[in-house]
C-alpha cells in the first residue's frame, strides 16, 4: 500500500542544532594514519582510502550516495554495509556500529556507509522497510560487490532503523553475496511493537521527532501520521511488518532490557527466523553503551570473520545459542548475571507461576483471592493500581510475563489499559535500573529510556481484545491481529490478556515485584527534549479491576 508521505528538511536548512550540512562532494581522498575527525574522536591507526559520496543507481533510475572506508592495499576485503535515513557522516549518528578505526585498519573489511533513499543527497523518499527498501538493498549490495577492492562477501550491521534494515532485506530478498546478518536491537512490526501497540497509538511525540529528524529534498513515509487514516492493521501496516519467519542466513541478534523500543522485537528476530544458524546475546547496559564496547566490537568480528572470511575461530561449535544476562537494579544487594549459556528462549526450564491479584489488600497471593475491586482514574498521567508480591528466597525471572484482568469502565464504550512489572525492595519501594555508570546516585539521574529503566510494559485497548487470534498465541504471549474494533458495553465486565514484553532480573530474598495498571504509558520518555508524558489514550472515567471468584484476575511470570 503506499506511504503516507510528509515534507522533510532540506539538508540546507535543517532546523537542529546539531546537524551540519555537506554539499555533496564525490571524491576519494587517503586520511593518514593519526587522523581524527574531531579533537574528541579516535585516531585512525593507520593510512584509510575514504571515498565520499559515491553514487549507486537503483533499478528505478534513482541515485543513493554511500561513503567507503577501506585500507589502501591491493587484497580485496568483505563489506559491512550500513544502511539508513539519519546520515552517512551525520556526527550525532549512534545507529552505525562499526568503527572503521577498530575494524577496517587492523582486520581488514570495508566500512560502507548508506544514505537510504530519500535520504541527505539520496534521490526519493524515505520508506520504512517494505519490498522497495528491500530492493534498494539488493541493488546497493550489487554494487558493492562489483568494486575492485570487494571479494564478494558482504554483510550488514546496524541497531534501531538500521537493524530494521537488515531483516528487512534478508526476509524478502536476500542478495546472494549477503553471510550474514548483525540485526543488533531492532524490531519489525511498525504497528505492534513501534506505533500502535495493543492497538494504542504509541509514542507519538518521539514518532513525530524521527520524523522531523530527517534531512532530504523530497517526503519520508510517516507511520506515525498513517494512523489516522489507517487506526486497524491493514495492508498499510503489513507491508511494514517483516517476514521474519522467511530469513534464512547467519544471524546475530542482539538485546537489552533498558530500551522502550526494541526488546520484544530484537527477541523475535531469534525466535522466529528460519535459519538455524542464530544467536541471541541479551547485554546488562544501554544499547549504545554496549554498541561501542572493545568486547561487543571483538564478539562481533568473530562472527563476521567466520561467515565472510572463513576463519576457523570456532564461532558455531563455541558460542552459545543464547548468551542470558539478568538486571540486578540499582540499590540492590543482588548480583546481576550476565552472558550465561543458554540453549533456547525462552529457557526451557521455566517455571511459569500464578500470582492473583487480591483488590483488598492489594497483594500478588498465590491462591485465588476472595472476590473484591478497586479502581483507578484511567484520564490521569500518573495515576496507577498497583499489587505488590514479595519472594521468600533467591528468584530469577526471565522471559514473558502475561496479565488477565476483569476490568469494568461504566463511562465510557472503549478502555486503553497499560500493565508494568516493576522491581521492590523488600520494604516495598519501586527500584530503577541505571543503564551505564554515571558518576552520581540514581536518584540524580535524568528520566529517560536511555538511562533509567523502569520495567517491562504490555498495553491493550478493549476495543481489540475480540481480534484475539489463537492459532498465532502462546501460553504466555496473546497474539491481536488489531484488525476490527468491537465497543465494548458501558458497565460490563470484560476479560482483557495482555502480554508484557521480555525481562529478566533476580531478586534476593524479600525483594518482590510490583504490577501497575493505569491508562498510561508508565515507562520514562525516550529523549530529554521530549514533553513530559502524557495520557496516549481515549479512556474516559475509572477503571475497576474486579479481583476473586469468577473474575480471577492474575499474573503470571516466568521463574527459572
Amino acid at each position: 500500500m503506499l506511504p503516507v508521505l510528509t515534507p522533510i528538511a532540506d539538508p540546507g536548512t535543517h532546523p537542529a542544532p546539531f546537524f551540519k550540512y555537506q554539499a555533496l562532494d564525490t571524491k576519494t581522498v587517503t586520511l593518514p594514519k593519526g587522523h581524527q575527525l574531531a579533537p574528541d574522536k579516535r585516531a585512525l591507526p593507520c593510512d584509510l582510502v575514504f571515498e565520499q559520496d559515491s553514487a549507486v543507481l537503483l533499478r528505478d533510475g534513482a541515485k543513493i550516495y554511500t561513503d567507503v572506508f577501506r585500507t589502501p592495499q591491493d587484497t580485496k576485503v568483505p563489506a559491512i554495509i550500513h544502511y539508513g535515513p539519519y546520515g552517512k557522516v551525520r556526527l550525532v549518528s549512534s545507529q552505525i556500529p562499526v568503527d572503521p578505526t577498530m575494524l577496517t585498519c587492523p582486520r581488514g573489511y570495508a566500512i560502507v556507509n548508506t544514505d537510504a533513499r530519500g535520504s541527505f543527497h539520496s534521490e526519493g523518499n524515505i520508506n520504512w522497510i517494505g519490498q522497495q527498501q528491500a530492493e534498494d538493498v539488493y541493488d546497493l549490495i550489487s554494487w558493492v560487490v562489483a568494486q575492485d577492492w570487494c571479494n564478494g562477501s558482504v554483510t550488514m550491521a546496524g541497531n534501531s532503523q538500521l537493524s530494521m534494515t537488515q531483516t528487512n532485506h534478508a526476509a524478502r530478498c536476500p542478495h546472494p553475496a549477503l553471510k550474514c546478518i548483525a540485526p543488533w536491537e531492532g524490531a519489525g512490526d511498525l504497528y505492534r511493537e513501534t506505533t500502535v501497540r495493543g492497538g494504542m497509538p504509541w509514542l507519538a511525540d518521539f514518532n513525530k521527532l524521527i520524523v522531523q529528524g530527517y534531512v532530504g529534498f523530497g517526503k519520508a513515509d510517516n507511520p506515525n501520521a498513517a494512523i489516522a487514516t489507517h487506526p486497524l492493521f491493514d495492508k498499510y501496516w503489513e507491508d511494514r511488518c517483516v517476514p521474519i519467519d522467511k530469513i534464512d542466513i547467519p544471524l546475530y541478534a542482539l538485546a537489552s532490557y533498558s530500551t522502550g523500543l526494541h526488546t520484544l522485537g530484537s527477541v523475535r528476530i531469534f525466535r522466529e527466523a528460519m535459519t538455524e544458524r542464530k544467536w541471541l546475546r541479551f547485554h546488562l547496559t544501554q544499547e549504545w553503551h554496549d554498541l561501542y564496547s572493545v568486547a561487543a566490537q571483538e564478539d562481533l568480528q568473530r562472527f563476521f570473520d567466520f561467515y565472510l572470511k572463513g576463519i576457523s575461530n570456532g564461532w558455531e561449535t563455541e558460542t552459545p545459542k543464547v548468551r542470558l544476562s539478568l538486571l540486578s537494579f540499582s540499590g540492590s544487594p543482588a548480583k546481576p548475571v550476565e552472558n550465561r549459556p543458554e540453549t533456547s528462549y525462552p529457557l526451557a526450564r521455566t517455571q511459569y507461576t500464578t500470582l492473583h491479584l487480591d483488590a483488598r489488600t492489594k497483594h500478588l497471593i498465590p491462591a485465588i483471592a476472595l472476590v473484591g475491586n478497586a479502581g483507578y482514574d484511567s484520564e490521569s498521567p500518573t495515576d496507577t493500581l498497583d499489587f505488590a508480591f514479595n519472594f521468600e528466597h533467591y528468584t530469577e525471572l526471565a522471559g514473558y510475563s502475561k496479565v488477565k484482568l476483569w476490568i469494568q469502565c461504566d463511562s465510557h464504550s472503549d478502555m486503553d489499559v497499560v500493565v508494568q512489572l516493576r522491581k521492590i525492595d523488600k520494604n516495598g519501594d519501586l527500584l530503577v535500573n541505571v543503564n551505564y555508570p554515571v558518576p552520581v546516585p540514581a536518584a540524580e539521574v535524568p528520566a529517560i529510556s536511555p538511562v533509567l529503566h523502569y520495567g517491562p510494559q504490555g498495553a491493550l485497548r478493549a476495543s481489540h481484545a475480540g481480534t484475539l487470534n489463537l492459532t498465532r498465541s502462546t501460553a504466555m504471549e496473546p497474539f491481536y491481529d488489531h484488525d476490527k474494533s468491537t465497543p465494548i458495553l458501558a458497565g460490563a465486565i470484560v476479560p482483557l490478556e495482555i502480554g508484557l514484553w521480555p525481562w529478566g532480573a533476580v531478586f534476593e530474598a524479600g525483594e518482590g515485584i510490583m504490577l501497575r495498571i493505569s491508562g498510561h504509558n508508565m515507562n520514562t520518555k525516550e529523549l530529554a527534549l521530549l514533553p513530559d508524558a502524557s495520557p496516549e489514550n481515549h479512556n474516559k472515567g475509572r477503571h475497576i479491576i474486579h479481583t476473586g471468584g469468577e473474575y480471577d484476575s492474575h499474573l503470571c511470570i516466568p521463574i527459572v
